[in-house]
């Protein structure tokens, strides 16, 4: 990562503009072209320097659930395991912990009912109960990382 890259990740913490072409308005922000700040960003997802870049989008508001989920997996299945729960197009932010709830994850449904059916198909898939932990508060910290 050199100091383009970081003032590219700085910036895009910001967020993004709200008009037609979001990027063009970043690129020139940052006095790049348009197709090299698309090509540095898929770089740095590339390179594994960035894991996700996307909107974040609050569930409730738009009907659904959102669910912090942990699991006691036994350390010789936890691969298998892990392979099984991400395969659920409802699951993201997939963790190892060091603690007995050794894995632990978020759920996010289109419909509040379907939280608890997708937790009861990972058990019955996994063969490990599922703890669930619904979001009870929420707080905005405004977290941004200077790279």
């Amino acid at each position: 990562m050199d100091s383009i890259d970081a003032s590219i990740v700085n910036r895009l913490q910001e967020g993004l503009p709200v008009c037609a072409r979001p990027f063009d308005e970043v690129a020139a922000t940052l006095d790049l072209s348009l197709d090299e700040l698309l090509s540095r960003l898929q770089r740095l997802l590339d390179d594994r320097v960035l894991s996700r870049f996307g909107p974040m989008f609050n569930a409730e508001k738009m009907g659904g659930a959102l669910s912090l989920c942990a699991m006691q997996v036994p350390v010789e299945r936890f691969d298998i395991v892990a392979a099984q729960v991400n395969a659920f197009p409802e699951v993201a932010h997939n963790y190892e912990r060091d603690h007995l709830l050794n894995m632990w994850f978020v759920i996010a449904t289109e419909r509040p009912e379907q939280a608890l059916a997708v937790i009861r198909d990972i058990e019955q898939l996994s063969g490990c109960r599922v703890y669930d932990m619904p979001k009870q508060e929420e707080f905005y910290i405004g977290l941004k990382l200077a790279v």
